[in-house]
């Protein structure tokens, strides 16, 4: 995981199984997909069954020619490939797997799209000289990636980038604010809030589908670490109450009702003296939690969490209090007043500057652009239609897609070549950090028709990504 640099990944993997004296390799690998997907799913059993293949796998490739004279990296590289490849085509059979999954995934992401509309960094006790919403967006735009990627340890990169950025502004408030250096005390709070403001899709089953198929000799020392932290954000979260968050009960209730109203899009009359919103003019004010217990209760699993942190003095404000005198703008407010800042900037060119495809013409494009513009299309309609529904208006509808385009889109069957895993932020500072893809870990489809020939044509495929 550290040596990112020297990662080789599937690419290698591939070259080498396109040699002749790796058919015995290619053998294995076919035998193996096609037993495991006649298995009804379950989860332990398939743990363990890729874990065992996996080591088994990578004992043999160091005893065999085609590594003699390799060094542990690329060694490593060899087992990693394998795995990416694996768990790539058995990905729709294996994640999410069983309905007990999915339902906890629903009831975690509703409980933070509620939690989120009210919650504040000192509800977690998260001491002013750390609070810095603006820069913990990108620890939350890298853990909303988590869904964009299929293999074991893509996934865990998504955490690991979101923790280092969270651990790099950690230490750089530290500094300005000439605190002590920051602990498990000050992180776990902020990736609890972090996540819960991310909300990331499926959170539940991903933590799972990397604790049962990332390979169990590398899911060591920093991975690790982290990686419990976010079990332990994620436990925080199931369980979270307004004891865990030093809220009085009664606003905790009226907050979590008033959220779980505007989410469901259903009215609310805030000026009923009857209503639930209504605090007759007084806001209230919670009262101190004697201490944090949701963060107490993970101590086991982790470095020993705060007793008691810094508590905010000020006046605290309801979620519903601010609703009264905050006007929720509508999705056409939002475009118009965003296209009024458009047209006042200087160099359009840099604002658009991550969306290459804006200024090119039909002309520019070749056949690999298909995949990464489509994939791009998608994030804009989730995204487009998930704001719009948040803001209560209906979308936009498209026309209707040609159904030949259609077709064509899911007539190949190979394994996501642009499912380059994301780069490891290896302590980088958070304005310094690299979010592009790792070429590195890329394969054309040229090349993987190669080895896909001698591979079954009958496995489960894995469900399109957004890379």
């Amino acid at each position: 995981m550290e040596n990112a640099d020297v990662f080789l990944g599937l690419h290698d993997f591939l070259e080498r199984m396109r040699q002749p004296t790796a058919a015995e390799f290619v053998k294995a690998i076919k035998s193996f997909i096609v037993s495991f997907s006649n298995n009804a799913p379950d989860p332990e059993r398939d743990s363990a069954f890729v874990q065992a293949f996996l080591a088994k796998m990578e004992a043999d490739f160091r005893a065999h020619p085609l590594w003699a004279g390799c060094s542990e990296e690329e060694l490593e590289s060899a087992g990693e490939g394998l795995e990416k490849y694996v768990m790539t085509k058995l990905f729709a059979r294996v994640f999410a797997s069983i309905p007990d999954d999915v339902k906890l995934d629903d009831e975690l992401s509703e409980k933070m799209a509620m939690i989120q509309q009210f919650i504040r960094p000192e509800n977690l006790d998260i001491m002013p000289a750390f609070q810095n919403e603006s820069s913990w967006l990108l620890a939350q735009k890298e853990l909303q990636k988590i869904n964009m990627y299929k293999a074991p340890r893509d996934k865990l990169v998504c955490i690991l980038n979101c923790c280092k950025v969270i651990s790099n502004l950690l230490l750089n408030a530290s500094v300005a604010s000439e605190e002590n250096p920051p602990g498990a005390d000050e992180f776990l709070p902020v990736l609890i809030y972090v996540t819960i403001k991310a909300n990331p899709p499926q959170l539940h089953s991903n933590l799972l589908y990397i604790q049962r198929f990332r390979h169990q000799s590398r899911l060591v020392a920093e991975a690790a670490y982290y990686f419990t932290n976010m079990l332990s954000a994620e436990s925080f979260i199931s369980n979270i109450d307004a004891k865990a968050i030093s809220m009085d009960e009664a606003e905790f209730e009226r907050n979590m009702e008033f959220a779980r109203a505007l989410l469901s899009g259903t009215s609310v009359d805030t000026q009923d003296p009857g209503s639930p919103y209504q605090n007759n003019g007084q806001h209230t004010r919670a009262e101190p939690a004697k201490h944090n217990k949701g963060l107490n209760d993970n101590k086991d699993t982790l470095v020993r969490t705060s007793a008691s942190l810094a508590k905010s003095e000020s006046k605290k404000v309801t979620f519903a209090d601010e609703l009264l005198i905050t006007k929720v703008p509508s999705l056409s407010d939002l475009e118009n007043k965003g296209a009024s800042m458009i047209l006042k900037e200087d160099k359009l060119n840099e604002v658009f500057g991550e969306f290459p495809y804006l200024f090119a013409s039909v002309g520019d494009l070749t056949v690999g652009d298909v995949e990464d513009l489509l994939n791009n299309y998608k994030q804009l309609v989730f995204k487009y239609v998930s704001l719009s529904k948040g803001l209560g208006v209906s979308p936009t509808p498209h026309p209707p897609s040609n159904p030949e385009n259609n077709a064509q889109d899911h007539a190949e069957t190979t394994i996501d070549s642009s499912d380059g895993g994301p780069v490891d932020a290896n302590n980088k500072s958070e304005e310094s950090i690299d979010t592009t893809e790792d070429n590195s870990d890329k394969v054309s489809l040229i090349d993987e028709k190669k080895i896909e020939s001698n591979l079954p044509q009958n496995e489960p495929v894995a469900p399109e990504g957004k890379y």
